[in-house]
């Protein structure tokens, strides 16, 4: 069972908190209908995100072999056999579709897109350089808009802007990790590295952590989010984030962490603490609750 879980990298599934945006600034967290319809689109996605590491494991088995830590995964260290993880991966699908009648056609157009997207990367874009972070950055996008059309209510352009830029920069620090990790290896575990240069990687990370900061903070002061939310305060959220972006940045280029972008939101406690700071005052904020 250990094996089976680190095979469907329960983990990871913190990335498919991202399907709750929408219920949270529709001011619908409280409303039982929309947040049981938003639970059911987070298990469908973390379904289906399982299955695409599974498949991702079994193309990549041989590559994993020489990674330094990915060589410890279930299929590529013999633990789990292919033609049994792809039976995991089966199952897991089927609960899925099972999961999804229960949703509405947009959502599982969605859900379907970001299943097709990540199978297209695991075989071809992730080899090609830059549409591979463009297609890691796809799929937070679509987790947001698949939140948003099962619950039906619309999202605001900043949000989905920001949300853009932000899965743009941990995909770019992803990769910046992957390229000071490998150093010489490159070529062993993921050609595309071989593209990415340290200057270049840099300036792509710059570009996005202040897309991500300049996006969210013109999201606070729009005249449509003080109209929804009738205050003028959300902008007090912004050193939030911020101090989020400066610390990833920090743990990535001085830490050498980042290929895990899951290890590091849950196990900083700087970063622990600020999320919870600020999705509390968010909460307070937008369901005026000060």
């Amino acid at each position: 069972m250990k094996d089976i879980i680190k095979l469907i990298r329960v983990p990871q599934w913190i990335k498919n908190l991202f399907v709750f945006i929408p219920v949270v600034y529709s001011r619908n967290l409280f409303h039982p209908d929309y947040l049981v319809k938003s639970i059911t689109a987070f298990i469908i996605f973390c379904l289906l995100s399982s299955v695409v590491y599974v498949i991702n494991d079994i193309v990549d088995a041989e590559a994993d072999r020489h990674h330094p830590v990915k060589k410890n995964r279930p299929v590529a260290s013999g633990k789990i056999s292919s033609a049994d993880a792809l039976t995991i991966a089966i199952v897991l699908f089927a609960i899925g579709v099972f999961l999804s009648i229960f949703t509405n056609v947009m959502f599982i157009i969605f859900a379907s897109l970001y299943l097709a997207i990540n199978i297209i990367y695991t075989f071809k874009l992730k080899h090609i350089v830059l549409l591979d972070i463009f297609s890691i950055a796809a799929g937070f996008m679509i987790r947001v808009t698949a939140g948003a059309v099962i619950i039906s209510v619309e999202i605001s352009s900043w949000l989905i802007l920001t949300t853009m830029f932000l899965s743009l920069f941990l995909a770019v620090m992803k990769r910046r990790s992957e390229l000071y990790v490998m150093g010489d290896e490159l070529s062993s575990t993921r050609k595309v590295l071989e593209y990415y240069s340290p200057n270049f990687i840099d300036q792509l990370a710059a570009i996005t952590a202040a897309g991500v900061i300049i996006s969210y903070a013109l999201y606070t002061v729009s005249q449509r989010t003080i109209t929804v939310f009738q205050t003028e305060h959300l902008i007090y959220t912004t050193p939030f984030v911020v101090y989020g972006i400066f610390r990833y940045m920090f743990l990535v280029i001085n830490r050498n962490k980042g290929e895990n972008t899951t290890e590091i939101m849950v196990t900083d406690i700087s970063m622990i603490v600020n999320i919870l700071l600020y999705g509390l005052t968010t909460i307070l904020l937008v369901y005026k609750l000060i």
